[in-house]
């Protein structure tokens, strides 16, 4: 399988170790990725708010060098993932704006957008079914019942119709699946797909430190050790604005912990963690 690879801004920077350890498992999975030419910033999660035509258009532009490249197009960061799918579906209506879009795009860029190509989610590809049998073929490091909270976050089910690949978005099942193939306890808990503030985490600290809070104390309460996500902005927010009241969550990409899973060195992803990851993986006997 071969995809073309989005990584968007978040994961050349602040989340590089997303990038990193969603490249590391991909290759060992021997899914080949290759990573878009000339790509540029989709707008998210502002560009909306300022533009509607130049929300959709930033996309627009990613989405046509994916369709020359001939290959469906990976997305990691759920913001992302979000933002082209909308924009996918805008196009889709071929309204009277849309058509306009398409034209100027097409006169630009001298290739007009035909919407051929899929853009998919790391926990997508992850879980079809020939991906999850090489991953359950490669796992050489069991996990030790760790247990987990997969969180979601709100980009990645809402809206359903629009960008969630899972087939109930309200109770999400496919990272559970994938935490428990490798060895880790996917607790059952209630604010899997809560949202965490992820933009206001500028402009509203305390009101992202409220969600926050209630998103840790629910998976403290269900039992869970970490907490683990697929969307870099939730993974900045989750690490950043945790109280000092108790001893903090720590907080993993779901490809981090499956790196680690496959036995990939996990150690330079991590080391860039804001909250210390390895006292508890030494806890469970995985460091």
């Amino acid at each position: 399988m071969k995809l073309s690879y989005y990584p968007g801004c978040s994961l050349h920077a602040t989340s590089a170790e997303y990038s990193a350890s969603t490249e590391g498992v991909f290759k060992a999975l021997e899914v080949e990725l290759e990573e878009l030419n000339d790509w540029s910033c989709c707008g998210a999660t502002s560009g909306h708010s300022l533009d509607s035509n130049l929300s959709h258009a930033l996309p627009l532009y990613n989405l046509i060098l994916a369709e020359a490249a001939g290959n469906d197009l990976l997305v990691p960061c759920a913001a992302c993932y979000n933002t082209l799918r909308t924009t996918q579906n805008f196009m889709a209506t071929a309204s009277r704006e849309a058509k306009e879009l398409g034209q100027r795009a097409k006169e630009i860029m001298g290739r007009e957008y035909r919407g051929t190509i899929k853009v998919r989610h790391v926990i997508e590809v992850l879980a079809e079914p020939g991906v999850f049998t090489a991953l359950e073929r490669k796992v050489t490091k069991k996990l030790g019942g760790i247990p987990l909270a997969s969180y979601y976050g709100c980009l990645l089910t809402r809206p359903p119709k629009v960008a969630s690949f899972e087939a109930n978005p309200e109770q999400p099942r496919l990272m559970d699946r994938l935490l428990t193939l490798c060895g880790a306890t996917a607790v059952s808990w209630s604010h899997k797909n809560e949202c965490c503030g992820a933009s206001l985490s500028i402009p509203q600290p305390k009101l992202v430190e409220e969600l926050v809070g209630k998103i840790v104390e629910a998976a403290r309460y269900a039992g869970a050790k970490a907490i683990v996500t697929a969307c870099p902005l939730c993974h900045t927010n989750l690490e950043s604005r945790q109280t000092k009241d108790e001893e903090p969550l720590p907080v993993f990409f779901i490809t981090e912990i499956l790196g680690l899973s496959l036995g990939l060195d996990p150690t330079p992803w991590l080391k860039k963690h804001l909250i210390d990851p390895f006292p508890l993986l030494r806890q469970y006997g995985l460091a």
